[in-house]
């Protein structure tokens, strides 16, 4: 988090604080408004049971603190989302992103913040080799999709290419772009490896969506405005919980992620209990 800076293990990788951006989606209270407002999702069975919300968020890796959220109605791409939340990238840190988030705006925008970045890229993308490197990776050039002849403007990116053995299901090749041109500053193989850690993103989502709601299926709230306001508010309490499990893992020079989420809302959720049960008279004169 910042302010704790450096003193965060498992946070950055070599002068980058290390974030993740991605989406997901969110049930709430099947009732009327609520689905003007925010739409269901489809299938071939139908709509579905409950109407959804959909939500774009930055996660610090290292701590699992989700920032920068943006949520719209079911029916609101991801990649509208994030144009709002890639404003709150900033220079010190290296975000990563799946292959889905990849668009030559979207990326202009995210470099425009002057943090570095480093994105999956689909196994279609043409991108011919400029200049090859010792380390495998090499440069290339990227161009709006609409420049099907590319002799318009572009960008310069390094290409790191990799194969993962021995894991089931595994794609015939991994491909990567990055900002960080230099291997000196970040070799191949430790790009490689890094990417591997934007799947924090999905268990921070697990965190929130699961183990803060409890055994809350859908947000409770049955009118939009209020719908948005307990989702922002699950956010806060997220934010929260990961920022006093953040100050723990400090005092114990621990990474963060060895401490357990679940444990800690449990412990929480007792002593907001106990707190509760203190009367104002009780609390008197307490500065």
């Amino acid at each position: 988090m910042r302010g704790k800076g450096r003193m965060t293990k498992g946070a950055w990788y070599r002068k980058w604080r290390v974030v993740s951006i991605d989406g997901s989606t969110l049930d709430v209270a099947d009732e009327k408004d609520n689905a003007e407002a925010f739409g269901r999702p489809g299938g071939q069975g139908g709509e579905g049971a409950y109407p959804q919300i959909r939500f774009v968020s930055l996660v610090e890796n290292g701590t699992h603190v989700l920032f920068g959220s943006r949520m719209g109605d079911y029916h609101t791409g991801e990649m509208v989302l994030a144009k709002e939340t890639l404003g709150f990238l900033r220079e010190e840190m290296l975000c990563l992103a799946d292959r889905g988030f990849f668009g030559y705006k979207l990326w202009r925008q995210a470099q425009g913040t002057k943090a570095e970045l480093l994105w999956r890229m689909k196994k279609n993308a043409k991108l011919p080799c400029e200049k090859r490197f010792r380390d495998g990776s090499y440069l290339s050039r990227i161009y709006d999709s609409r420049d099907t002849k590319h002799t318009g403007e572009s960008v310069v990116v390094r290409v790191i290419e990799y194969t993962l053995d021995g894991v089931p299901d595994a794609e015939p090749i991994y491909r990567l772009i990055t900002t960080i041109l230099d291997p000196a500053q970040a070799p191949a193989k430790e790009l490689a490896a890094l990417y591997q850690e934007r799947w924090e993103i999905e268990s921070a989502f697990d965190e929130f969506k699961t183990h803060l709601r409890g055994n809350k299926i859908v947000l409770r709230s049955k009118r939009p405005d209020l719908v948005r306001q307990e989702f922002y508010g699950f956010m806060m309490a997220h934010y929260a919980i990961r920022g006093i499990m953040h100050e723990a893992a400090l005092k114990a020079d621990e990474d963060p992620d060895r401490l357990s989420y679940v444990h800690a809302v449990r412990v929480i959720r007792r002593k907001m209990t106990v707190a509760a049960a203190i009367s104002p008279q009780r609390t008197r004169g307490i500065s």
